[in-house]
Formats: C-alpha cells, sequence, structure tokens
C-alpha cells in the first residue's frame, strides 16, 4: 500500500527524476547499440569486440543503480509489506519513515565500501581485462550513484515526516 502523502504532488522531489530516467535511458540505448555492433561484427567477420562486456556489464550496473533511485522516489522499491499494509495509517507512514532511513543507511555503507574499492583500483594501478583501462573508472561509478540513492531515500524520508500526519 503506498501512503497517501508519497503519492500527493506536494511530496515530489525537488531535483526532478527527468535526470535518473535519460541517464538510464542512454545506459540503456548505449547497450543495446554496443551488443547490437557486436552481433554484426561477429556475424559478417567471425570477429567479436572484446570490450563488449567490460562496458555493457559497466553501463547495466549504472542503469541498475539509477533504476534504483526512481523505485525509491515513486515508492516502488522492494519490500514485504504483509504486515505494514495491515497497521493502521499512522504506523504504515512511521513504517514507511524507517523502511527509507535503512535504505539510506544501506546505501551509504554501500558507498563507502565502493569507495575503497575504487581507491584500491586506483592506488594499486588495476587495469581492466578487455581494455586495459584503469579499473576505478568503472568502479567509481558504485559509490557515487550509491550516494545519489542514500540522497533520494533521505530526500523521500523528510518528505513524508514534513507531510501531514494521518
Amino acid at each position: 500500500m503506498t501512503p497517501p502523502e508519497l503519492s500527493s504532488p506536494t511530496a515530489q522531489p525537488r531535483v526532478s527524476l527527468k535526470i535518473e530516467e535519460f541517464l538510464a535511458a542512454l545506459a540503456l540505448g548505449l547497450v543495446a547499440l554496443i551488443t547490437f555492433a557486436n552481433v554484426l561484427i561477429r556475424y559478417f567477420s567471425d570477429l567479436s569486440f572484446a570490450f563488449t562486456e567490460e562496458v555493457s556489464v559497466c553501463l547495466m550496473v549504472i542503469m541498475t543503480f539509477l533504476g534504483a533511485s526512481v523505485a525509491v522516489v515513486r515508492n516502488h522499491h522492494m519490500r514485504i509489506s504483509f504486515l505494514a499494509d495491515r497497521l493502521p495509517a499512522l504506523w504504515q507512514r512511521r513504517a514507511s519513515i524507517f523502511s527509507l532511513l535503512m535504505i539510506h543507511v544501506m546505501f551509504l555503507i554501500l558507498a563507502v565500501s565502493g569507495a575503497l574499492f575504487a581507491y584500491d583500483d586506483f592506488r594499486f594501478e588495476v587495469t581492466s581485462p578487455a581494455l586495459g583501462l584503469p579499473q576505478w573508472i568503472y568502479t567509481l561509478w558504485l559509490p557515487l550513484l550509491s550516494l545519489v540513492v542514500a540522497g533520494r531515500a533521505a530526500g523521500a524520508a523528510l518528505r513524508l515526516l514534513r507531510g501531514p500526519t494521518p
């Protein structure tokens, strides 16, 4: 059940979701284009672009985090709401706020862990297997986009806290 506060026009985020939606669509288009080009090259020449998997996986991770950001704002994130749906409205709101705060904390932990991981890739000069690029170029997206999701969860929690009490 979606608490009414999340679906009201006044509960919309300050920063438009169009940013994440556009970037996710761009990443999806690039994955499709790269994969299609690889299929054509394989079909006509028996060669393969070695980098396509490397770049496609990175773009899919980016799409996943951007989708998670949109899902948090729209209250479409995964959850088991069997018990929460049976609570009174005030407790449903409290459960939603608690859920959003836990999402915020989890993505902050993921951002810190991801930053340490990216820093290790940078410090030890790890290179990607196919292109030989610095691996931190790929791993840097994990902490950056984790912060985006954490920020969106915090914003949604604040909008719920500031909204009218049932």
